[in-house]
């Protein structure tokens, strides 16, 4: 059984059922979140917070990372109090914080120990010197490759590989006979699915979205350059279907041995790398996202899942005990005592990595925080810009614009546009968005 399996089976079960505590007069508290691995996993362990807090009940609707930003966003902008808790990005929670559209977190308990958090991670849920989200794990991007395939196909992953080197390799280890793409990537559009990935694809090509005027930048040579690399590549080393796989789906490809290298998310190294899902969980090696030659961009990204509180819940205080409890110190002990220190979440606190436990466990432990360290959102490209944001742009606007130009970018991995055409169309888009916005004129 896969890991896509059991994630589509627990979600399923999960989001109609709920998990309930016992007590007719329990506080219920709905909560909103995304099917990836590490929120399932915290599903299945709510019976031990429920336990310790009898007055509160749980019910999880889990969905799909693109619908469920559609479904909060469309919740919180309308007030319309349908959770008490919601799963929202690092992109989301200064913007709608701004907004006053989520509470602070000051309930989180004296030993919640805010100041462990991991700063760049802290600081990007944090406005004016208060907290309004709690990260569940932190990620940035990198390489996760097959060193048997790289071994028998003569290759050594460099220690800061290029563009041009991944797409020798990709090209080169490629066996269809042996159902062995040579490289998985997002394909899915979405500001948050292909477009995370391709504008840091871009970021390290030295593109941006915008210039310093707010002027959209597709009609640059940059962005042409990046995008015509991806549409390549993925025709001459990627898997079918390419057009429809986001995280989850080259997750399953590569833990199933049909991808020779995928570059994604770091909280991906805990499930390749699992022997219980993985059929490679022995031959996975990592390494630093790649830059193009003669540009100093890794575009690493920075995200992070985070639990916070809208202001149209009438539960707030029954919300940030159980956000206290999923984010603490004690949950990461207590999923290592059930799973191993290697699955625990990653990347949000400053002791996990300081850890001799999970440094032993975790092979990913130091490449992931190197990746983390290496990501810079407040320059994310080359060129001066006047937004903030790695893969995404911290603007209230990116979310329809990114998603519009993802889908264009996906019909051109489909077979259906091409790429001078996509980028056309995202300029003319991109700019008459935020012509009526008013960010230019």
């Amino acid at each position: 059984m896969t890991l896509k399996t059991v994630l589509l089976g627990a979600c399923s079960a999960l989001a109609f059922a709920g998990i309930f505590s016992t007590g007719a007069s329990a506080e219920t508290l709905t909560i909103a979140t995304v099917n990836n691995g590490d929120m399932v996993r915290m599903q299945g362990l709510t019976s031990e917070f429920t336990k310790a807090n009898p007055d509160i009940q749980v019910n999880w609707v889990t969905l799909e990372e693109n619908v469920l930003r559609e479904r909060v966003t469309t919740d919180i902008a309308t007030k319309g109090g349908q959770y008490d808790i919601m799963t929202i990005g690092n992109y989301e929670v200064p913007i709608w914080a701004k907004q006053g559209w989520l509470l602070e977190l000051s309930g989180l308990g004296d030993a919640y120990d805010v100041d462990d958090l991991l700063p760049a991670i802290r600081g990007g849920l944090t406005v004016d010197g208060k907290l309004y989200a709690a990260p569940f794990y932190g990620e940035s991007a990198m390489i996760m490759y097959r060193k048997d395939l790289f071994e028998k196909a003569g290759l050594t992953m460099p220690e800061s590989p290029t563009w041009k080197f991944i797409g020798e390799a990709a090209r080169k280890i490629t066996d269809r006979s042996a159902d062995i793409n040579g490289i998985c990537l997002r394909g899915k559009a979405g500001w948050g699915e292909n477009m995370a990935f391709v504008t840091a694809l871009a970021n390290s090509y030295g593109g941006r979205w915008f210039d310093e005027k707010w002027n959209p930048q597709f009609d640059q040579p940059e962005w042409k350059d990046a995008l015509q690399f991806y549409v390549d590549l993925m025709k001459d080393a990627g898997p079918s279907g390419a057009s429809s796989n986001g995280f989850n789906e080259n997750l399953t490809l590569f833990q199933q041995g049909k991808c020779g290298m995928w570059m994604d998310a770091t909280v991906a190294a805990s499930f390749v790398s699992d022997p219980k899902n993985s059929t490679v969980a022995d031959k996975v090696g990592y390494a630093i996202f790649p830059t193009k030659e003669g540009v100093d961009n890794h575009g690493n990204w920075l995200w992070s899942w985070n639990l916070a509180v809208p202001t149209s819940s009438t539960k707030a205080e029954a919300a940030q005990k159980f956000i206290s409890w999923a984010t603490s110190k004690e949950y990461t002990q207590l999923v290592a005592s059930k799973e191993g220190w290697a699955n625990v979440p990653p990347g949000t606190r400053t002791s996990l990595y300081e850890n001799e436990e999970y440094k032993k466990a975790a092979p990913f432990a130091e490449p992931t925080l190197a990746a983390m360290n290496a990501a810079d959102i407040t320059k994310p490209t080359v060129k001066p810009v006047p937004y903030t944001g790695g893969q995404f742009v911290a603007i209230p606007e990116f979310q329809a614009i990114g998603t519009n130009v993802g889908q264009l970018f996906s019909a051109v991995i489909a077979g259906q546009s091409s790429v001078d055409d996509a980028l056309a169309q995202a300029q003319t888009a991109t700019k008459r968005e935020m012509m009526r916005a008013g960010y230019i004129k």
